[in-house]
């Protein structure tokens, strides 16, 4: 959401600190201009909380924002060391510090649930900030690290997907793809995001067509 003061000196790829829920975050302007709202309804965003703009970056949030990235980067090595001293099977997928520093983020990935308790206790007493180990998903890792899929283009769930929609093999059935299911998993291993919009997006063809 933005300020309407601060509509006409935004642009492309500005950065702006932006109010979120329960913190204050850094964020890239993504879009700019009155299509947007249509562009996020076609891609069927809609009812989503978005973030409000405070203000364009500074330069002084520059200097935190350095600092936040060393400090992650560190966190990364003390996490793994840690992992490894307590005997814990978890892969860090990645590190995220609030912007305000007021908590620091772990999202790993497990074949189960993991106690990790005493990891907490530690990594609270180096970083002295509040610590949350989040356990996600496969599809949740793919949309964190983000990539370049057998399209050719960045991965959807990191560059405009909000939420994941559930994804079966009828989708794929209904767009007589079931000949070759070894082309439908994307980098996750999971079936692709794609194979959802593409049913509406040929539904909605068809439907024209009539």
């Amino acid at each position: 959401m933005v300020p309407d003061d601060m509509i006409s000196e935004l642009k492309k790829d500005d950065l702006v600190i932006v109010q979120c829920e329960e913190a204050t975050e850094i964020a890239t302007v993504k879009e700019v201009g009155n299509y947007i709202k249509a562009k996020r309804q076609r891609l069927g965003l809609y009812g989503e909380h978005l973030p409000r703009i405070l203000k364009k970056a500074e330069e002084e949030d520059l200097v935190t924002l350095k600092r936040n990235s060393a400090d992650e980067e560190r966190a990364k090595e003390s996490f793994r060391s840690k992992a490894l001293k307590y005997n814990l099977q978890m892969k860090l997928v990645r590190v995220h510090y609030q912007f305000d520093r007021n908590k620091l983020f772990f999202f790993y990935t497990a074949d189960g649930r993991i106690d990790f308790r005493e990891l907490a206790k530690d990594l609270a007493g180096e970083f002295r900030t509040r610590i949350e180990l989040r356990q996600i998903g496969v599809r949740d890792e793919a949309k964190k690290i983000g990539g370049i899929g057998t399209c050719g283009r960045e991965f959807c769930c990191s560059s405009f997907l909000g939420n994941f929609k559930r994804i079966s093999t009828h989708l794929a059935a209904e767009q007589n793809n079931v000949s070759n299911f070894s082309k439908l998993s994307g980098p996750c291993c999971k079936l692709k995001c794609c194979l959802s919009f593409e049913l509406e997006k040929m539904f909605e063809e068809i439907s024209n067509t009539k």
